[in-house]
């Protein structure tokens, strides 16, 4: 997790004979270059989340000034002080970034699913999740306890691509009692070897605390799945 005092210890550490006033370089010459530039790619990269909060050039001041061994113009204490502020300023800030994400998400979401339920072939369940029979197979259809072998493709409402075993070339096997609820429910409805696709709530997906990768809090999700085969005990104990 990074942390103000990470940040800037790793940067003082790792850039002994930096000078500001160097005049930038075009071409790396020795390993010493590419140690260097190596260093800064991986500085710069941490930095990456709090850029918009910092002035870069009082960054490499602190910088030569640790490593110089001068006098810094924050005292321990007063360094303490400004971490813990800093720190309480960007949790505050993630948390009002995800409440307006979250409202968004949800906004956008209901009135997709809105305009869905109309669309033709769409239907919809008591618990608001939307489905669509793309083709429909003619083997069992699984309960909740079952486990069941199945290909998909998931995205966001704007198209995004959050995950895809199709993609991986591996179907997915899983026990449908242990995923999202409106996986849960939706595969309950596919007699095997169909191909749906479902528009799913968040209340039936993440929720509004979203993953920690693309799939934002409050998001309504796109799944085309294919059901496969219900998986028998033996083999989904392999």
């Amino acid at each position: 997790k990074l942390t103000l005092r990470h940040t800037l210890l790793a940067a003082a550490i790792a850039t002994v004979g930096f000078s500001s006033v160097a005049p930038a370089k075009d071409k790396l010459e020795n390993d010493r270059d590419k140690r260097s530039y190596l260093v800064g790619m991986q500085i710069g990269g941490s930095l990456a989340q709090i850029k918009d909060e910092i002035d870069l050039s009082l960054v490499t001041q602190a910088m030569e000034t640790v490593l110089k061994g001068d006098k810094a113009l924050l005292s321990d204490e007063e360094a303490a002080e400004v971490q813990k502020s800093f720190a309480e300023h960007l949790q505050a800030k993630r948390v009002a970034e995800q409440a307006a994400a979250a409202k968004k998400n949800k906004e956008e979401g209901e009135a997709f699913l809105a305009k869905n339920r109309s669309a033709a072939g769409v239907k919809t369940t008591a618990s608001g999740l939307q489905y669509k029979v793309v083709t429909e197979g003619k083997g069992t259809k699984p309960i909740a306890t079952d486990t069941v072998k199945a290909h998909y493709t998931g995205t966001l409402l704007d198209g995004t691509k959050f995950d895809s075993s199709v993609d991986r070339g591996q179907p997915a096997t899983f026990a449908l009692n242990q995923v999202i609820p409106g996986w849960t429910e939706g595969l309950q409805l596919m007699p095997a070897g169909s191909k749906y696709t479902f528009w799913i709530p968040s209340d039936l997906a993440y929720g509004d605390r979203g993953t920690p990768g693309p799939i934002g809090p409050n998001s309504t999700l796109k799944f085309e799945v294919e059901l496969m085969e219900i998986v028998k005990p033996a083999a989904a104990a392999q």
